[in-house]
Order: structure tokens, then C-alpha cells, then sequence
């Protein structure tokens, strides 16, 4: 598979604003209190995100606003293997028109140089500089902007496995 990283937000991605209905695998939201506040969450993800994780090759790092409650809080409460990620924090991010993830980002891929890049952000959507930077990297990075209100998807974890698998 090679050397790449996939960098995961939180809150919109493994965690949906107000989760309803079912989950996107048609099975019923589980919830769990993090110290803090309830977060939702499908069980399913946390199984598919665990697998990915032992994928040879693939660097996991949190580019999160919860910075290292992610690995600290939410892992231990929903059973996501990723106490053990590196953590990308707003810590040096300029304070200009530039969003800090994209910023964050871009100074880990100079500095760990990954083959390929996946970066899965519900914000991505609507960040046009981190686009534009994607089109830069001319095919090595996937840009995934889950629904907010569904989080991330069987089929865009599919997307995810495929361009792994596609870029070997």
C-alpha cells in the first residue's frame, strides 16, 4: 500500500451533529457522555475505522478541533483504536484568512511526506483553499466532506479503501 496518511476530524465526521434516524448502516446511533458532552456515534464506523487502522503503511493522525480530547476522551467512550494517533493542534497556525487545518496540514505533509493523503473533514466541503491545495497534489490526495448530520459513510469509506488500494 505504500506511505500515506489519513488525517480525521471529530465533530461532522466519526461524531454527527444531531444524529437522527438510523445510522448511514441502518443500524440505531449509539451514544456515549465524554466528561463533557453526549456525543453519537455508529458502531459500525468505530468497527471500519479500527480495521483501516491496521492497514500497512497508513500514518493515522486527529486534525480536530478536540486536539488531544480526541485521543484522550473520545477514543476510550466509543472504542476507536486511536489513542495512539499523532495530533495536529491550532498551536503556531496563523491568526489570518487561512483555516488552521489546512495550515496544520500542510506543515505535517512537508515535514512526514506522505505518498498519498486522505484527509476526511465535513468542513472540506466548503473550504476552498484546502481544494485548491488538494488539486495541487495532482491525484495523491482524497478529500472527503462527510454529511455533518450523517458523518462519515459506508460509501465514502469505500472511496477511501479504493483510492488505497488504486494508488499501491
Amino acid at each position: 500500500m505504500g506511505n500515506a496518511s489519513l488525517y480525521l476530524d471529530v465533530d461532522g465526521v466519526v461524531c454527527p451533529f444531531g444524529a437522527a434516524g438510523l445510522t448511514p448502516w441502518g443500524s440505531a446511533w449509539r451514544y456515549a457522555y465524554t466528561g463533557m458532552l453526549e456525543v453519537a456515534y455508529a458502531a459500525e464506523l468505530i468497527d471500519e475505522l479500527n480495521g483501516l487502522a491496521r492497514t500497512p503503511g497508513l500514518r493515522r493522525v486527529w486534525l480536530t478541533s478536540w486536539e488531544e480530547l480526541a485521543p484522550a476522551v473520545l477514543c476510550p467512550v466509543t472504542g476507536l483504536d486511536g489513542g495512539d494517533w499523532p495530533v495536529l493542534t491550532a498551536d503556531g497556525a496563523g491568526s489570518g484568512a487561512d483555516w488552521w487545518k489546512l495550515e496544520a496540514i500542510q506543515a505535517d505533509v512537508e515535514f512526514s511526506r506522505p505518498e498519498r493523503i486522505i484527509w476526511v473533514d465535513d468542513q472540506l466541503a466548503f473550504e476552498g483553499r484546502a481544494q485548491s491545495w488538494a488539486r495541487i497534489l495532482r491525484g495523491r490526495a482524497l478529500l472527503v466532506s462527510p454529511d455533518p448530520r450523517r458523518g462519515l459513510s459506508p460509501g465514502e469509506l469505500e472511496a477511501i479503501r479504493t483510492f488505497m488500494e488504486d494508488r499501491v
